[in-house]
C-alpha cells in the first residue's frame, strides 16, 4: 500500500501543467463512466491557479501590483535584444529635462527624444505581449499588434494637430506631407525591413523556414487592396494636374482629391473591420490552429512558460506609463522637425519615410525578429503583416478622418516617387510570400531594397514654398527671402 502511494506521489510530481489541469478538472464520477461535471480550480504549468477568463499561459499567480516584481519582469522584457534596449531608459528623463531647461538646444532635444521613444515603445510592446498571453490566441495577437501601433497613431495625431498650412501665418508648418510619407514609410519598414530581418534571422539558424498560407495569402491580398486604395487619389491628381482637356483649376482639383481621399479612407476603414471580423469570428479556428502549431515549434517555449509574468493590473499600469511618456516624446520630437529640416538640411521625405517610421515600429520589429529566430515564423508574419495592414487600413485612414473633423486638408495625394516605391515594395513582398517558404537570401534582398530607398529619400530635394511676404531674392542663394519657412511637398 505504501509503495503504491509513493508511486502515485512520484507520478504526480512529474506531471505536466496540462496533466494537472486535466486531473483537477476531472470528477471522480466521470472515471466511473458518469457524465456529471463538477468544476474544480485549474492550475497552469507553474502550478498557479488560473483566474477566470485568463489563459493559463498568461497566469502570473499574483494579483494587483508588486513594485519589485513589476520592475524586475519589465526589465527582463521579451528577449535579450529587448532587454538591452531597456538600457536606454535614462534617456527618457534626460530628454524631458533638456526640453524644459535648454529649449534652444534643438539638436539635443530631437536626438534625445528620438532615442527615448525606443525604450518607451519597447515597454508598450512588452506590456502588450504580456496582456496578449492572458487572452485567446487570435484576439491576443490582434490586440498586441494594435498596441504596437499606438506610437504611430500618437505621432500622426501630434503632427496633424501641429499642422498649420496657411502660408500667410508666421507659424506656418505644413506637416501633412510628413504624415503621408510616414504612412508609406511605416508600410515599407514592415514589409521590407522587418520582414527582411525576420527571414534573415530565421535563415541564420536553419536552411529554410515554412509558414502557412492562411497568414501570407490573406496578408498579401489585403496589402494589394490597401495599396490600390491609397494610390487612387494620387493617380487622380497626377492624371488631371497637367491635363489641358479638362477645365479644372488647381483649387478645384485639390478639393476633389481631398473628397476622394476622405471617401477612400472610410472604405479602407470598413475593409479593416471586415479583416478583424474575418480573423476573430468566422475564420478564427484556422488561425488558432496555425498559431498553436507555431507554438509547438518554439525552441524557447519551455523557458517562456517558466518566466514570471505581469499581472493584469501591472500590464495596464505599464501601458499607461509607456503611452504617457510616448505622448511627451512625440510632442517634443515634432516640435523640432521644422528646425532639423530647415537648418540641418535633412530631407523632409527622409524624415517622414525613414526616421519617423523606424522609431514608431522599433518594438514591433524586435518582437517579430525574436519570434522568427525562435522558429515561430507564422507569429512573426502575423505581427509584420498585421502591423502593415493596420497602418494601411486603419492608422492612415484614421488620420484623414480626424483631419476631416479638425478641418485640416489631410489627403492621400502621394507624389509619384512614393507611389512607385509603395507598389513595387508590395509586389516584392508578395513574391517572397507566395511559396510559403523563406531563407536568409530573401531576407537580405528585402533589407538591401530598403537601404536603396533610404538613400534615395535622403537625397530627395526639398521643394520650396513661397510664404506670403516673400519678395527679394537673396543674391547669394537665389532663393526668395521668405521661402525658407518650412515647406513640404504638395
Amino acid at each position: 500500500m505504501f509503495g503504491k502511494r509513493k508511486e502515485k506521489a512520484s507520478a504526480r510530481n512529474h506531471t505536466t501543467g496540462q496533466d494537472i489541469e486535466l486531473a483537477n478538472s476531472q470528477d471522480p464520477k466521470e472515471a466511473n463512466g458518469h457524465q456529471h461535471k463538477h468544476h474544480h480550480p485549474k492550475f497552469n504549468h507553474n502550478g498557479h491557479k488560473v483566474a477566470k477568463g485568463i489563459h493559463p499561459d498568461g497566469e502570473s499567480g499574483r494579483r494587483g501590483v508588486h513594485p519589485h516584481h513589476f520592475l524586475r519582469i519589465s526589465a527582463r522584457s521579451t528577449s535579450k535584444i529587448s532587454m538591452i534596449v531597456n538600457i536606454l531608459w535614462p534617456f527618457v528623463p534626460a530628454a524631458i529635462a533638456v526640453r524644459y531647461t535648454h529649449p534652444e538646444a534643438h539638436e539635443w532635444i530631437f536626438a534625445l527624444n528620438y532615442i527615448a521613444m525606443v525604450p518607451t515603445a519597447n515597454l508598450i510592446g512588452f506590456a502588450g505581449q504580456e496582456l496578449a498571453r492572458k487572452l485567446p490566441k487570435v484576439f491576443g495577437v490582434l490586440l498586441e499588434t494594435f498596441l504596437g501601433g499606438i506610437v504611430e497613431i500618437v505621432l500622426f495625431m501630434v503632427l496633424l494637430r501641429k499642422n498649420n498650412d496657411d502660408p500667410a501665418d508666421e507659424h506656418y508648418n505644413n506637416f501633412i506631407p510628413v504624415i503621408r510619407a510616414a504612412i508609406l514609410g511605416s508600410i515599407l519598414a514592415n514589409v521590407l525591413l522587418c520582414m527582411g530581418f525576420c527571414f534573415f534571422a530565421g535563415g541564420m539558424r536553419r536552411e529554410e523556414q515554412e509558414f502557412d498560407g492562411a497568414i501570407s495569402e490573406v496578408g498579401s491580398g489585403l496589402l494589394l487592396t490597401a495599396g490600390f486604395g491609397l494610390m487612387i487619389p494620387a493617380a487622380f491628381y497626377t492624371s488631371l494636374s497637367g491635363s489641358t482637356s479638362v477645365e479644372l483649376d488647381a483649387e478645384g482639383l485639390t478639393g476633389k482629391v481631398l473628397t476622394i481621399s476622405r471617401v477612400t479612407s472610410v472604405i479602407l476603414f470598413v475593409a479593416f473591420l471586415l479583416y478583424v471580423w474575418f480573423q476573430m469570428r468566422t475564420h478564427h479556428s484556422i488561425y488558432d490552429a496555425v498559431l498553436e502549431q507555431d507554438e509547438a515549434k518554439d525552441h524557447d517555449r519551455h523557458k517562456d512558460l517558466k518566466k514570471a509574468k505581469l499581472t493584469l493590473t501591472e500590464c495596464i499600469l505599464a501601458l499607461v506609463i509607456s503611452i504617457t511618456f510616448v505622448c511627451f516624446h512625440a510632442v517634443f520630437l515634432v516640435e523640432e522637425i521644422e528646425y532639423i529640416v530647415q537648418e540641418r538640411g535633412v530631407s523632409d521625405l527622409f524624415m517622414g519615410l525613414i526616421l519617423v517610421p523606424l522609431v514608431e515600429k522599433a518594438a514591433e520589429h524586435l518582437t517579430a525578429v525574436d519570434e522568427a529566430w525562435d522558429n515561430q515564423m507564422n507569429f512573426a508574419l502575423a505581427h509584420v503583416l498585421g502591423a502593415t495592414i493596420q497602418t494601411a487600413l486603419f492608422n492612415g485612414p484614421l488620420v484623414v478622418i480626424v483631419g476631416w473633423g479638425l478641418h485640416k486638408a489631410m489627403d492621400l495625394n502621394f507624389d509619384i516617387f512614393n507611389a512607385i516605391i509603395l507598389i513595387l515594395a508590395i509586389i516584392v513582398a508578395g513574391n517572397f510570400l507566395r511559396d510559403g517558404k523563406s531563407n536568409y537570401l530573401e531576407g537580405a534582398l528585402c533589407i538591401l531594397i530598403y537601404i536603396i530607398i533610404a538613400v534615395a529619400a535622403f537625397n530627395y530635394p526639398n521643394p520650396h514654398h513661397e510664404a506670403a511676404g516673400a519678395s527679394e531674392p537673396d543674391p547669394s542663394t537665389g532663393v526668395e527671402a521668405g521661402a525658407h519657412k518650412l515647406r513640404f511637398m504638395r
